[in-house]
């Protein structure tokens, strides 16, 4: 729904040539409105003359692409290339070309309400995600110390300080890059504020010095994945020498933790670890998946003073204690997202596990249990589990081995869950040639029948249908969900992975020659 005043702004704003002449004669609080009808259409040029003249304290994308009373369509979603580089770039000439820097007013740019999502409706059809948008906003802050530094400026240029908010994402591609304008960024009239740190394919040195330079004290959001090679004591470390008394999510990489070899070193050490994360008195968000934490997790999280309420667990060797743990401690009244993916729940510890979702019903909206040997026999439990769950709005659950008539009943009760939006299922077992074993090697996982996985897709969205929950997307992502940092990358991590299995190979044909 668009209100009068919209339709105007995109109409102004559609003849850029026109649009731009006019703009010093436009209303200081119509910048919002014509801003957000020139993302909408697309009109780079528009937006970034905007940008450059932007009149007021504040440039705030997130609540400038919302839901706002003339627009109601929320376009934080859209990481149009062309538009964000016309920001962007916009941004960096309001520093060097307005005439008079002293009636400047813009003080803070929040680029942290962009959304990075699948399905794109720009007609570009050309994204700017998160790494890219690191990326540039780092250079245009190095070119823009360059070209100070080289022209005689207004010397009121210099007094110029704008914080830019944005969540940043760096590689071993934009390394140096980043580090580059973060070291100088105390020189430069743009003034980049890490809010959100995602590393990964990083070298150990390289991470600790560049998470140095983001001033961990105003970060709120700390992933370290993939291809960074953190171990138990270089967490230890990284959290004895500096602090994060903001932070409200930390993702750790695989195998951070692995008890298997734990020494009386190491228990003291998780220890302390521990209680460093108790100090993170806003940490509710905590992604530890694939360390082996079998038995420890309490001596993990009891140390936090904070309730979680997001927690990752997937594929963790949690025994029955630890199950216990979570269904009994204060975190398990306030977990809005949980993921036990990889542990046989139904076999293992069932009891359990209804107790945590009964704990955790009046808030869970994400439950995923991939890869639990969930089978046909465990379907009503599994119901039984689910029922108290009446806010849950996403359940993933790929990976288990289901067969068709199983799924259907499971459907149909999930129908009855007011609030559920979004459904993931796993190939139907009877799909799979006879003999498949769970779970099944990305080798075997796309050699099912089609034909009939889409036949019973059509079964299970009718079931949908007929209970009038069109509002429900039920889908099959055979690899996992849309990651789009994981897409962004994946040429450079391929890269590195093609390189580490080199080195391997070279490691082991040494040891070969000098044993023969």
């Amino acid at each position: 729904m668009k209100s009068l005043r919209f339709i105007s702004a995109e109409a102004f704003v559609s003849n850029a040539e026109f649009a731009r002449k006019s703009l010093r004669g436009v209303a200081h609080n119509l910048f919002p409105l014509l801003f957000k009808a020139s993302y909408l259409l697309e009109q780079g040029e528009v937006i970034h003359d905007l940008v450059e003249n932007w009149p007021l304290v504040d440039f705030n994308m997130g609540k400038l692409l919302g839901t706002t009373v003339d627009c109601q369509e929320d376009l934080s979603h859209r990481t149009c290339s062309v538009c964000l580089e016309s920001c962007l770039t916009g941004l960096r000439d309001y520093v060097l070309n307005h005439p008079s820097p002293y009636v400047k007013r813009l003080k803070v740019v929040d680029l942290t309400g962009i959304k990075d999502v699948e399905v794109q409706f720009c007609e570009c059809k050309k994204t700017m995600g998160r790494w890219a948008r690191t990326q540039l906003l780092s250079k245009l802050c190095l070119e823009l110390l360059v070209y100070l530094q080289q022209t005689q400026c207004n010397p009121g240029t210099f007094e110029i300080s704008i914080d830019v908010l944005i969540d940043l994402f760096v590689t071993e591609r934009n390394y140096e890059l980043v580090a580059q304008a973060l070291l100088k960024k105390c020189y430069c009239p743009l003034k980049i504020c890490c809010v959100a740190f995602r590393s990964d394919n990083l070298a150990l040195q390289k991470f600790f010095y560049i998470i140095k330079l983001t001033d961990p004290s105003l970060l709120r959001k700390l992933e370290i994945v993939h291809n960074v090679r953190l171990e138990m004591e270089h967490l230890e470390i990284l959290f004895n020498s500096m602090h994060f008394p903001l932070l409200m999510s930390l993702t750790l990489p695989a195998r951070t933790f692995n008890v298997r070899r734990f020494t009386a070193t190491d228990e003291r050490m998780l220890t302390n670890i521990g209680e460093k994360m108790g100090e993170m008195t806003q940490l509710t968000e905590l992604s530890i998946s694939f360390s082996i934490l079998t038995g420890r997790i309490q001596k993990l999280l009891s140390p936090l003073k904070t309730p979680l309420k997001m927690l990752d667990v997937s594929n963790c060797s949690l025994n029955h204690a630890d199950m216990a743990y979570l269904a009994n401690s204060f975190h398990a009244n306030h977990l809005e997202a949980l993921d036990l993916s990889g542990h046989n729940i139904p076999d293992l510890y069932p009891s359990i596990f209804f107790k945590l979702l009964s704990h955790s019903s009046s808030v869970l909206r994400s439950l995923t249990l991939e890869d639990c040997n969930i089978q046909d026999n465990h379907v009503n439990m599994l119901i039984l589990a689910l029922s108290p769950c009446q806010k849950l709005q996403e359940f993933k659950f790929l990976g288990n081995p289901l067969s068709s008539q199983a799924l259907k009943r499971l459907f149909t009760f999930l129908c009855e869950l007011p609030m559920l939006k979004n459904v993931e299922f796993p190939v139907p077992r009877d799909c799979y040639p006879v003999g498949i074993t769970y779970p099944i090697d990305d080798a075997s996982l796309c050699r099912f029948d089609h034909q009939k996985y889409e036949s019973v897709a059509e079964e299970l969205n009718l079931i949908l249908l007929q209970a009038n929950r069109e509002d429900v997307k039920a889908s099959t992502p055979l690899f996992g969900s849309y990651d789009a940092a994981v897409q962004e990358t994946n040429n450079e991590l391929g890269a590195y992975l093609i390189k580490s299995f080199k080195e391997t190979l070279e490691k082991f044909t040494t040891s070969l020659n000098k044993m023969s």
